[in-house]
């Protein structure tokens, strides 16, 4: 049977696309707005590992000017044997961290029976590269009125990705982020390459925020501060940082992982870079005099 001419192209994204909102998506995480004028950093270790170890590493990437908190609580591993992540015991320490830092969270889910974990306690659901085409998790997310930060795949092409987001759109979710975090070519010199080019396409092309996750893209910390600061000029709305306070020790990706040193020297730089594209660095949110730290 022959599709109409009237019908949409169903191999063709339609709620994701610019014009069905010329003015652009911003999704509000926590404190901070992300897709507006202002560039937001999520900053923090790839897996949450002990107490002392996220507690060091809030407190560094808050006082270098992270807005965000990014933090793994279950981590898909190539190998069944390495690190899997702390599970549900590590959500108490995420949100002691965001009590004393005033830090929105990001954590990964890795399938729809994590979400009752999850929704309740942290303030955007990550969708990992390996699960940008589950999609029976994008369909439960769907669902949920929490913002989702949605990478690219390992080999996904544009569309791919783009398809993925819409499957959240279609289920009602307009809190959608869409990160690049590189993808597997024929080069091994890098983890992966660093598509800055699919970045300011997505930005012409969809209403939606992108963001960039350089420590995944490039594997190798000596390359995140200048990857980072390519994808604050390309036109990205924000980053996805790793971040360690003793890279040598992480049990999960350590190799790409910034010292607090080098997260500080990149928040000092970042600012030129989005002066000379007409943005400015999201303000960090003032923490409450009366929280009360658990």
């Amino acid at each position: 049977m022959n599709r109409s001419s009237q019908e949409p192209d169903p191999a063709l994204p339609r709620r994701v696309l610019r014009p069905a909102r010329p003015a652009g998506t911003r999704v509000t995480v926590g404190a901070v707005e992300v897709g507006g004028a202002a560039f937001v950093v999520a900053a923090g270790p790839c897996a949450v590992e002990t107490p002392a170890q996220l507690s060091e590493a809030a407190a560094a990437v808050a006082s270098a000017g992270a807005h965000l908190l990014r933090g793994g609580l279950f981590k898909p591993r190539t190998s069944p044997y390495a690190f899997q992540g702390l599970g549900e015991p590590g959500v108490a320490l995420l949100e002691r961290a965001r009590s004393r830092h005033s830090l929105g969270l990001v954590a990964e889910v890795l399938d729809t029976e994590q979400l009752a974990s999850l929704i309740d306690h942290v303030d955007m659901l990550q969708v990992g590269a390996r699960n940008m085409q589950n999609f029976t998790l994008l369909k439960a997310l769907g669902k949920v009125r929490r913002p989702v930060l949605l990478k690219r795949g390992l080999a996904a092409t544009f569309s791919e990705w783009l398809l993925a987001a819409e499957y959240l759109l279609d289920g009602g979710n307009e809190q959608v982020i869409l990160c690049e975090r590189g993808i597997r070519t024929f080069e091994s010199a890098t983890r992966n390459t660093l598509d800055l080019a699919s970045v300011a396409l997505a930005k012409a092309r969809t209403h939606l925020p992108v963001m960039v996750d350089p420590s995944h893209a490039t594997g190798n910390r000596e390359l995140v501060i200048p990857m980072a600061l390519a994808a604050a000029a390309a036109g990205a709305d924000g980053l996805l940082v790793e971040v360690h306070p003793r890279p040598e020790e992480a049990l999960c990706d350590g190799a790409q992982a910034l010292t607090p040193d080098m997260f500080e020297d990149l928040m000092r730089r970042l600012p030129a870079v989005l002066h000379a594209v007409g943005r400015s660095l999201h303000a960090r949110p003032v923490p409450a005099a009366n929280v009360r730290v658990l």
